[in-house]
């Protein structure tokens, strides 16, 4: 067995036993099933909704609105990130704005973002990108910061100017880098998707989907429900995510992994 499906199998494993023993301790405590349902209870919610098509429906609006983000995100963390490491001037000028803007959380900017842009979508997208931008832009300057200073300087030596060093070594170099940022981001982005929806007014997507559901029934197992599905969709989306990193920058893991036996 690989090491990767051994660490497979031992996910699921532990997951089995977690589930395995909260469904023993809620029925023995004999708790309020109208506050702690049991895991069972859930699963065959959460069941029951992927037989619903307008939960598929919100996943695809939610997921959407999650590309769209998550792609300006990048695009536009990449390039600001490339530029600021480039250019130590400009990082130490704009460093306090991206440490006093990074920890905002984005969500509490609704009203305001929904004021100026008034389009549900449009502003679910915008709060997106305030809020994944910051790992892809950080993470791509460490990237340029870790970037062989005699790589760079041989280029400079030719001739070649800052921003083509920047597109020739810098950026290749500081992509492992990049990549875990859009990981991180993805996840972020995926949140803040769904809580959006959640407490947002006339959006479409998992988020209002489970406010419509838990109307319905007025119970806490819709939520646990489609909590549990939506960690599932995050769990995969990650899982696509590493499994890229790992195929495209096989190279920068095998020499980490080499570094660290030494």
């Amino acid at each position: 067995m690989t090491a990767a499906a051994r660490r497979v199998c031992l996910g699921v494993a532990g997951v089995l036993l977690a589930f395995g023993l909260a469904q023993f301790a809620l029925w023995a405590g004999g708790v309020d099933q109208a506050v702690f349902p049991l895991p069972s209870t859930v699963v065959g919610s959460a069941a029951d909704m992927l037989r619903d098509g307008s939960f598929w429906t919100a996943t695809i609006q939610t997921l959407t609105s999650w590309a769209e983000g998550l792609g300006i995100a990048v695009g536009f963390g990449v390039l600001v990130g490339l530029v600021l490491g480039t250019l130590p001037w400009a990082e130490s000028a704009v460093r306090p704005l991206v440490e006093f803007l990074r920890p905002l959380p984005s969500v509490i900017l609704l009203p305001l973002v929904l004021l100026i842009v008034q389009e549900s979508h449009e502003t679910e997208v915008v709060l997106i990108v305030l809020a994944a931008v910051w790992p892809v832009l950080i993470n791509t300057m460490y990237g340029i910061a870790e970037v062989d200073p005699v790589a760079t300087q041989t280029l400079q030596s030719f001739g070649f100017s800052p921003w083509a060093v920047a597109w020739r070594v810098s950026l290749p170099s500081a992509a492992p880098f990049i990549a875990t940022g859009v990981r991180i981001a993805a996840s972020l982005a995926f949140v803040v998707a769904v809580a959006v929806e959640l407490i947002g007014s006339g959006m479409n997507g998992l988020g209002s989907y489970l406010v419509q559901q838990q109307g319905g029934t007025a119970g806490v197992v819709p939520l646990l429900a489609v909590a549990a599905l939506s960690g599932l969709l995050g769990l995969l989306l990650n899982a696509v995510l590493m499994g890229a990193d790992r195929r495209v920058f096989r190279w920068h893991h095998l020499r980490t992994a080499a570094a660290d036996a030494v």
